[in-house]
């Protein structure tokens, strides 16, 4: 059984540069090399939503992450509940 302490925080962004792309951070993943970069981008954008996913199953959340990402990329409106909705077997209770 996993411990809810094993959970990893994201944030899912919009870009504030031109592409206006939708991204996400995984911040408990970061690296020192990388860790200030990504934040301070993370940070630049546009929030849209923030959480954590279970550490157990992680691959799979990060997959659906990547298509709810796409679908927005691709102009669908999905909201912020729909979103959490589609994470919802992923998310520490």
């Amino acid at each position: 059984m996993p411990f809810e302490l094993d959970k990893i925080m994201f944030e899912v962004y919009k870009e504030s540069t031109y592409s206006g792309k939708y991204r996400v951070v995984y911040f408990t993943e970061l690296q020192d090399h990388n860790k200030e970069a990504e934040i301070n981008r993370a940070m630049a954008g546009e929030h849209f939503l923030d959480g954590f996913i279970r550490a157990y199953r992680k691959d799979q959340a990060k997959q659906v992450i990547d298509k709810l990402l796409s679908r927005l990329n691709d102009g669908e409106a999905i909201s912020k509940a729909d979103f959490e909705q589609e994470l919802k077997p992923f998310t520490p209770n």
